[in-house]
């Protein structure tokens, strides 16, 4: 394997695809460059002399700019670069022609839903109004427990510190998660369990989903009930015993929408894991299938490139929004914008945010924006949507399950056991990872660097995604974990 990779012909800097030390001599660009420095797996090498003030381009675009003279060889990361961005700026629309050429849609085993949906698991969820019956949730998911097999995927609660003591948008982001989840296709049946006098209560959430999903769907107020446990199991076993029947059918791949996420990244992630689910996002949206990308804030500094694959005018302001909104949030929180590769980011070779976005949008691959979201609507329009989110793993994969994502794929150079409400394909940069978190990493896209190609390897996450979506269970939900958490954004009462 090559010591360096130069990811674009424009960029004066590689990849250092192993740790490399000062003195040594690599071959690069036709000739031999000696390393003044050591420089860590996944940081950036200069290819040139970079005089001070000096863009440093990395994937064919500016990641920031020197803060002194870096010479030939030497390591480039934060003590030597600072990003370039600001707060909210003018965008001018530049329309690119893109698209992937439509292909025949594969099939998977999933669960037909009335309302022609598929869920990839038919489970039951116990999804609480407010955080003060959480531990109520949790106690009837323990006992509910007997209720798994002939069906019944599994029992499980998402338990949340809100629904009450809310304002504003905080409050109408709880109430709108909440029903979206219950809305959910993986879950073959639902309680919604309320507590009785709090602001996001049971007939707040029941008043936002459609009637097609009542039937699937039973709701408990503890406060009415004498023993919420003893009322809470009798509707559990009615929802279950409603799902005894329910099997798996042949469905489309058309039907599936994918989340698309990455956490914990490192200097290979733009290298490898991203363009192998962009890779992927191609296949899928090419069968007419949907992939979501969301975390906006990992978008500032790439915008351009979503903004000019836009199919319309109006898609493009959409997206001018959904980024200035978030600057703007930054701004009235007394926040810079671009403060956001986290110390794992940067030790993982990740020096500024541009660095961050320009390989974390390479997950949404080459196909047009289709559409764009808020946070809390759901997905509509098949192939590529934009979602308003955050970039915290948790709130972030929780939005894109919200938004009908049945399956979340996230790529990570550090690993992180979390998952989210539905299945978490966690997809590793490097190798070493994969091999030592065999527990956590579910892929390994680091493959791509011994010897595989991009299309082998997009085509073989595609076939995992299917048989994930097919019933099998990645890491995380092997060992039971199911997590979620809401966006706030306001005063707590």
């Amino acid at each position: 394997m090559d010591a360096l990779l130069k990811i674009n012909p424009a960029d004066n800097v590689a990849v250092a695809l192993r740790q490399l030390h000062a003195g040594e001599i690599l071959p690069t660009d036709g000739k031999e460059l000696t390393l003044t420095t050591d420089v860590p797996a996944g940081h950036k090498v200069a290819l040139r002399d970079l005089e001070p003030g000096e863009e440093v381009i990395k994937y064919g675009f500016p990641i920031g700019r020197t803060t002194a003279a870096i010479p030939l060889g030497s390591h480039v990361h934060t003590h030597n670069l600072r990003t370039q961005l600001g707060g909210e700026q003018s965008y001018a629309y530049h329309p690119r022609a893109c698209g992937i050429a439509a292909q025949p849609p594969e099939t998977f085993p999933g669960y037909l839903r009335e309302n022609g949906a598929v869920g990839v698991r038919n489970e039951l969820w116990i999804l609480p109004t407010v955080g003060c019956v959480s531990d109520v949730a949790r106690a009837l998911e323990r006992k509910a427990q007997c209720l798994t097999g002939g069906g019944v995927e599994g029992v499980y609660a998402f338990s949340h510190p809100y629904g009450c003591s809310q304002m504003g948008e905080d409050q109408e982001n709880t109430r709108a998660i909440l029903a979206d989840l219950a809305c959910h296709p993986n879950a073959g049946g639902v309680l919604v369990l309320g507590l009785g006098c709090e602001n996001s209560g049971v007939e707040e959430i029941q008043k936002r989903i459609p009637k097609e999903y009542e039937r699937r769907i039973r709701y408990l107020v503890c406060q009415q009930a004498d023993d919420e446990i003893e009322a809470g199991m009798k509707l559990l076993n009615e929802l279950a015993d409603g799902m005894r029947g329910e099997k798996r059918t042949a469905c489309s791949v058309s039907k599936l929408v994918i989340g698309l996420k990455c956490g914990g990244s490192d200097g290979f992630s733009g290298i490898t894991a991203n363009p192998v689910i962009g890779g992927f996002a191609d296949l899928l949206t090419a069968q007419g299938g949907s992939v979501i990308l969301t975390e906006v804030p990992e978008m500032f500094g790439a915008e351009t490139l979503l903004m000019e694959r836009c199919e319309s005018r109006e898609l493009f302001d959409k997206t001018v929004s959904l980024i200035n909104d978030f600057k703007r949030y930054f701004e009235e929180n007394h926040q810079t914008v671009y403060e956001n590769p986290s110390p794992g980011n940067k030790a993982g070779g990740i020096s500024t945010l541009e660095d961050k976005a320009l390989g974390c949008t390479q997950k949404s691959g080459f196909s047009p924006v289709r559409d764009v979201l808020r946070y809390g609507q759901r997905a509509t329009v098949p192939g590529l949507n934009l979602l308003s989110a955050p970039g915290n793993d948790l709130v972030a994969s929780t939005a894109l399950a919200a938004a009908g994502a049945q399956i979340v794929l996230f790529s990570t150079g550090r690993g992180t056991p979390f998952a989210s409400p539905v299945p978490t394909v966690k997809i590793s940069s490097n190798t070493a990872l994969a091999q030592k978190k065999r527990g956590w990493i579910d892929f390994d896209a680091g493959a791509l660097l011994s010897g595989r190609t991009l299309p082998e390897m997009s085509r073989a996450l595609m076939e995992y995604v299917l048989a994930v979506a097919g019933g099998r269970l990645v890491c995380s939900e092997e060992k039971g974990y199911h997590d979620m958490a809401i966006f706030k954004t306001g005063v707590t009462l």
